[in-house]
Parts: C-alpha cells; structure tokens; sequence
C-alpha cells in the first residue's frame, strides 16, 4: 500500500513524498483513513510504529478547511511531556508546510506571553501538555468550546504522570460533538474507563499486542555486580559495534554522575535529565542528534518522544522501576525498519524488576556473557601494582624532616599505670527504613520535575522560549 492511496490531498502527498516516505506503517494504514471518515479511534501502537504521523496528516487535511479564531484553537493534542509536543510540533511544521495553517506549542517551563500572543491570534493546532494548558485555562487565556479534535497520545504515560484527572477536566470543557482520537501502548484499566467516557463508537486498531517489544530489536541481559556496571558498560560500548546509543538511568544523580564518568574515559557523552532547564535539554538533545556527541545518558524523561535516525543501541544502566519502561526505553532503536540492540545491566538488586519486565513482556531475555579481559581488566590489575609500589617505598626516600612534636614524641617518658577503663557505653542499632523509601522518593521528585509541565520555579532557572518551537508558525 502506498500513501496515495489512504486519500489524503495532493498537497500533503507531496510533503510526505518530499520527506521522504512513500510506503504508511500500519498503524499509518489503518489509522489515516478512519481519521479522515470522521471516527473516533483507539490506537494501540508500541513506540516507533509512526502513531504520530497516523494523526497529524489526516489532521492537516481536516483542518485545511475552516477559518481559526483568537483564543479557540480548532483542534487540541495532548502530550504528557514537552519534549514530545515538541516532536508533534516538528511533524507538523515538516508535513505541513504546504497548507495554510498555524500551531502553538503550550509546554512548561516557558514565557506565558509569547504563548498567550499566539492564542489570540488564532491558531489551527494546540499541541499542549495538561498542566500549561489548564493554568492558561484558569487564567481566563484559552476558550476550547470551539474544539472540534482532540487527540490524546501515550495516554498510558499520562496515566503514570497522575495527569487523568486533568484530562477528565480539559474533556469536560470540550463541545460533546467532536472528533477523539486515544493513543497508547498498553490499555490498562483507567484507560479503558476513559476511552469509556469520552469517545463515541470508537474504532479499535491494535497493530502489535499490547507492552510487546520491537522484533527488530536483539534483546539481552547482563548479569554484573553493581560496582561493575560501569566497567561492564565501557566494555559494551567499546566492543559491540556502537555508532549512536542512548543510555537510562532511573536517578537523575546516576545519569550526572555517569556521563561524567563516560567522559573522562574518553568517550563522546552528554546527558539529559528533569534538573536541567529546557534550553539546556533542547541543546544536548540537537548535539546528539548532530552527531556532536554519540552517547547521551538520560533518566526516563528522554524514554519516549525521543525520535533519533540511526540509534544503534540502547542501554539500560539501571533495570526500569516500572516494565512499561522498558519497552519504551528500548523503542528508541530499531525504528523504522531498522535493527537494534538493547543490553540491561542487571544485579542483584534488580532481580524482581528484571522478572516483571519478563513477565509484562512474555518474553525471556537472554543472558550475555561478558569476557572483560581487555583494557578495563589491565587498568585493574596496574592499580594495586601501583599502590603496593608506594607502600614499598623506602623510608629514606620519604623525606627526613620530622616535626618538633613527632621528635619529642620519641624521647623515652614515664609511663603511669592506667586506670581501668570504664566500660564502653552499649550502641543502638541503628534504625532500618524500608528498602525502596529512597526510590519512591527519587521516583516522585522525577515524576514532580522530569514530567510535569509546570514551569521550574527555583531562581536563576532559564525562563526563555524553545528555539524553533515557540511562536506561531505558517505551515
């Protein structure tokens, strides 16, 4: 099947011809068409089956013909971070760019006034994340009473965000005859309940089953003590052929602290994470995708959105808190049509996360080997070479001045009988907290700066707009 024959207009054949796509997906295939009908859709499509395109081009279409007014955009997507409403953005400044119509991005972490200026200039496409939008909202800054289209994507994601009771919200302000299209890679429960609610007759298309993984990707597990993942790390990605690689941690710290380490081992690293403003994110993540640097380290805000050519492997430095991850995690190579390889390094510690991955996934990943022999090994080996070196010095080398006091220490003194000591006072044990206390608070604090759209509110942070995406743009 080819494009041309999903019915789109000659227009958009040609940004689609022009960027190089000729064949749809089949997410593409089956979603485009009942897009362009008018129905409402249940899309189950893991990462990297090309969803995003499966909305937004029938979406231009659809929207080629009406007239945009101030403050009520005509259509509305939701995405639950900004680094993916940037990448919508992206699409439809890419396939868009024959047609007449204009897009705002409302994201986090940004002015407010270059966004309230696009609004009352009337937009075609609100591509937003909820938090920006319902305080633009509350603020008196938006109208949705003349939304005709309303998309949800990664509906799961917004799901583990805590953000369904937004989505309920900005639903219920919406005209009840509209078009909804529900995106997702799994449909729990709460999802189902909202697909329920807020969709009329949809049509269901599943194109892989839910939470599996990409066949084209090689899976595999390392087996490693975790004073060895970075050793073991180095290994792999000096040995397993790696052009590009994205590399999750689940800390924030960790991904700090390992690019850094990454570094100063000579390889071409940088990081991304929820502490870092989004200029600062937007600026690695285009380093990377320059080619300026071929490994990025990044919490789980970089596991979905990030749509890079030519990832050649992914690594989980730390086994994912939460299965779902892992198949988004490891979704950022093989797209396309293209292999991929993606190694988890696990301990101990991760036994119990490395079995729910298995399980959600219905697969057993296969264990890999690691012959670490080469460099790393010999580094190893020089060090207490090194030190036991030292520790022979001879005395005489160590230099012969001494202290007053080291001096007077040697002169031969009485020496008084001590008194019998006192027996030591008797030690508390020291409290125990729950094992994973550490994590659920570390999982929060990303949840609460990795996720939400709010803008950072600590002094000094960068408050400027994102380059290439905020304003109002023709496409």
């Amino acid at each position: 099947m080819k494009f041309a024959d999903l019915g789109l207009s000659d227009e958009l054949l040609k940004s689609v011809i022009d960027a190089g796509y000729d064949e749809p997906t089949p997410i593409q295939a089956q979603a485009i068409p009942s897009v362009l009908m008018m129905r409402d859709i249940i899309g189950i499509a893991q990462t990297g089956t090309g969803k995003t395109a499966g909305f937004v081009l029938p979406m231009i279409d659809i929207l080629a013909h009406g007239r945009r007014r101030a403050l009520m955009p005509r259509s509305l997507i939701l995405e639950p971070t900004r680094e993916l409403a940037a990448q919508v953005a992206e699409n439809f400044e890419k396939y868009g760019k024959n047609h007449d119509l204009k897009m705002a991005l409302l994201i986090g972490g940004v002015q407010m006034g270059d966004q309230v200026k696009a609004l009352q200039e009337g937009v075609d496409v609100l591509i937003a994340t909820p938090g920006r939008l319902m305080d633009l909202f509350e603020r008196g800054k938006i109208l949705l009473t003349g939304c005709e289209l309303l998309v949800i994507d990664e509906a799961d994601r917004m799901l583990d965000m805590g953000f369904i009771p937004d989505i309920e919200t900005i639903c219920s302000k919406l005209p009840a005859q509209r078009q909804t299209l529900l995106f997702s890679a799994t449909m729990p429960p709460p999802i189902k309940k909202l697909a329920d609610r807020f969709l009329s007759n949809p049509k269901s298309i599943e194109v892989a089953r839910p939470a599996s993984t990409n066949t084209n990707i090689v899976q595999h597990k390392v087996k490693v003590a975790s004073r060895a993942k970075r050793e073991a790390l180095r290994h792999l990605l000096r040995t397993d052929n790696v052009s590009t690689a994205i590399v999750f941690c689940n800390r924030k710290t960790t991904v700090r602290e390992l690019a850094k380490s990454l570094k100063s081992h000579g390889f071409s690293a940088g990081e991304i994470h929820g502490d870092m403003d989004q200029a600062s994110r937007n600026a690695e993540l285009q380093r990377f995708k320059d080619g300026g640097i071929n490994i990025l380290v990044a919490s789980d805000v970089a596991a979905r959105g990030l749509d890079v050519k030519g990832v050649s492997h992914v690594f989980n430095f730390d086994t994912p808190w939460h299965p779902d991850d892992y198949v988004h995690r490891i979704g950022r190579t093989g797209r396309g049509g293209a292999f991929g390889r993606a190694f988890t390094l696990v301990s101990p510690e991760d036994a119990e996360a490395i079995d729910n991955v298995e399980k959600l996934t219905g697969t057993k990943i296969p264990v890999m080997d690691l012959d670490m022999g080469g460099s790393d090994a010999a580094e190893r080996e020089e060090r207490p070479a090194r030190k036991s070196a030292r520790a022979e010095k001879p005395a005489s080398e160590k230099g012969s001045r001494r202290k007053k006091s080291q001096v007077a220490a040697e002169q031969p003194v009485a020496v008084e009988k001590p008194a019998p000591a006192e027996p030591a006072p008797r030690e508390e044990a020291p409290r125990s907290f729950p094992r994973d206390m550490g994590r659920q608070a570390d999982r929060q604090s990303d949840r609460r700066r990795d996720y939400r759209s709010e803008p950072p509110s600590a002094p000094g942070e960068w408050n400027g707009p994102i380059p290439g995406f905020l304003h109002v743009s023709a496409l």
